[in-house]
């Protein structure tokens, strides 16, 4: 989802009510970011606090090419990561995770072996149809065991768009909060709803019901979801006991637009991009009783904030053998409180960019290659900024592109090298990348390896619903990431 999608950003067909009602009751994020602009990486990050580079989600493969977890991944989640979930079991926290994993689908890297209590939902997005000969339609798991695989049980219509998947996840949602409100158990519940990924889906009554085609179905949808969440966090009266934050793993898929693609606003590209609308993304924090209504914050946020802030609400500290990229919201949210702390912005395993205060410096750009923009891939469709948007990777270490994001969300007028708030700037800059630098840890990359046999062929469960499928002989590669 892209920071233009609701209402509360600036949306023009106000399709988002619930959500802009969420910002009206708590505080608006203007300047929150993802840790990566793929979904991933940044899930990664989110459940451990931590950049993709320290935590293993990225490749060696090929020079700051993003990468995912596609079936044939080998690697995920290393067991030598902290999850938020397992921490907050300290503080007796039950934890159920809703929806796309997407941290690795090998057994080893199941989310119940990393602190989840309960899981509905698949381990990764749903992609397909495919064809079991080859290649094994993605399963849908129910805690430790497949309940069915994305297009045979769980059906989506590529043709219509139709799919009652936001619907199940919401009554996951609605159970298990009314399950632990009457066990007086404390909770955390991570919503991981794909409906905006491409293909897009929503459920009948959502169809054709929005300005903005199937895509805008998909969003009101989610919108409707979140409403009814938090109306019911109300109706158990637990409401000023439940702390939520709305936000997305990275920036609209442009590649996918207009029709299965959403906006990012004012900003520069998407997803797959470190320009602006890749990593800035929407942000929504609600407490009532304690967030005062109508906030807006200017404070530089990140997903990796959501595990410091959450520790914090739960009474706990971070883990201290191990550097942890999260900062506690909590003064911001309630105090109003601004925390001067730098974004960096990674593709891979190189640093593109780093914001300081309202100052963007890149080190490189690229959006992608000229071969990928020959075939129609185009993360930038319609934007094109000379010697910033570029189709091959372009080094600015030496004299970086600096931009002053107030004056130019865009991104499209990069200052004059020669002047003196250039001069200055960079000065900041450079020293908190130095330092960066200086004491960066690089994680083992866990996605340079794929292999076919280690794909979804026969899940646990698969043999009491006969959909157990043969796999192939092993043959591991070095994964391939084109962008």
């Amino acid at each position: 989802m892209g920071w233009g999608d609701l209402g509360a950003f600036g949306e023009p067909s106000k399709e988002t009510p619930n959500l802009d009602q969420m910002a009206a009751e708590g505080m608006l994020f203007l300047d929150f970011y993802t840790a990566n602009p793929l979904c991933s990486p940044s899930r990664a990050a989110l459940l451990t606090g931590r950049l993709p580079v320290r935590n293993g989600f990225y490749t060696t493969n090929g020079h700051a090419r993003n990468a995912y977890t596609p079936q044939d991944i080998v690697g995920g989640i290393p067991d030598s990561e902290l999850l938020l979930p397992e921490l907050l079991k300290k503080a007796g926290y039950t934890n159920k995770i809703i929806g796309k994993w997407h941290l690795g689908h090998r057994p080893q890297f199941h989310p119940l072996r990393h602190g989840f209590d309960e899981w509905f939902g698949s381990p990764n997005c749903h992609f397909g149809p495919y064809n079991n000969r080859e290649r094994p339609n993605i399963p849908v798991y129910r805690d430790w065991e497949m309940v069915g695989r994305y297009y045979e049980d769980f059906k989506i219509d590529l043709k219509t768009g139709e799919a009652n998947l936001t619907q199940l996840y919401l009554q996951e949602a609605l159970d298990f909060i009314s399950k632990q409100q009457a066990s007086q158990q404390p909770f955390f519940l991570y919503w991981a709803i794909d409906a905006t990924h491409a293909p897009v889906y929503a459920s009948k009554q959502f169809l054709g019901t929005s300005q903005r085609g199937l895509y805008g179905d998909a969003v009101r949808e989610i919108d409707d979801s979140v409403g009814k969440i938090l109306k019911h966090l109300q109706q158990l009266g637990i409401s000023e006991n439940t702390f939520v934050f709305f936000t997305s793993d990275n920036g609209a898929a442009l590649i996918s637009a207009p029709r299965q693609g959403g906006s990012n606003g004012p900003f520069l590209c998407g997803k797959q991009t470190t320009f602006e609308g890749g990593m800035r993304e929407p942000a929504i924090a609600w407490w009532p009783g304690h967030i005062p209504a109508g906030g807006v914050s200017h404070q530089l946020g990140s997903v990796m904030d959501l595990f410091s802030t959450s520790l914090s609400l739960a009474g706990l500290q971070p883990p201290s053998d191990r550097q942890i990229d999260g900062i506690d919201l909590l003064p911001v949210i309630l105090q109003g409180k601004l925390i001067d702390r730098p974004i960096f912005y990674y593709r891979g395993n190189e640093l593109m960019a780093v914001r300081a205060g309202l100052y963007k410096a890149h080190y490189w750009t690229w959006s992608n290659s000229w071969e990928e923009h020959g075939k129609g891939i185009d993360f930038c469709p319609g934007q094109s900024v000379a010697g910033v948007t570029t189709h091959t990777q372009e080094e600015h270490t030496y004299l970086p592109l600096l931009f002053h994001l107030g004056r130019d969300p865009g991104e499209k007028y990069p200052l004059s090298f020669t002047s003196e708030e250039y001069q200055r700037a960079m000065e900041r800059i450079s020293g908190l990348v130095q330092q960066h630098k200086d004491t960066l840890v690089p994680g083992q990359p866990q996605l340079n390896v794929c292999d076919q046999a280690v794909m979804n062929w026969a899940p646990p469960g698969c043999e009491k619903l006969g959909k157990c499928l043969k796999a192939p002989e092993s043959d591991p590669q070095k994964c391939s990431w084109p962008h």
